[in-house]
């Protein structure tokens, strides 16, 4: 049972690292600042 949660834990803790590195890894300075502009329609 001990064995179960361990393992649990431990994919639980690779897909929120998964999720971190392809949310942050790729940018030096955080979010892109045009973004928040880009959610607005044109018009």
């Amino acid at each position: 049972m001990l064995l179960l949660l361990l393992e649990a834990l431990l994919v639980l803790g690779l897909l929120l690292f998964i999720v971190w590195w392809v949310m942050f890894a790729g940018r030096r300075k955080g979010e892109r600042a045009d973004d928040a502009a880009g959610d607005e329609p044109p018009g």
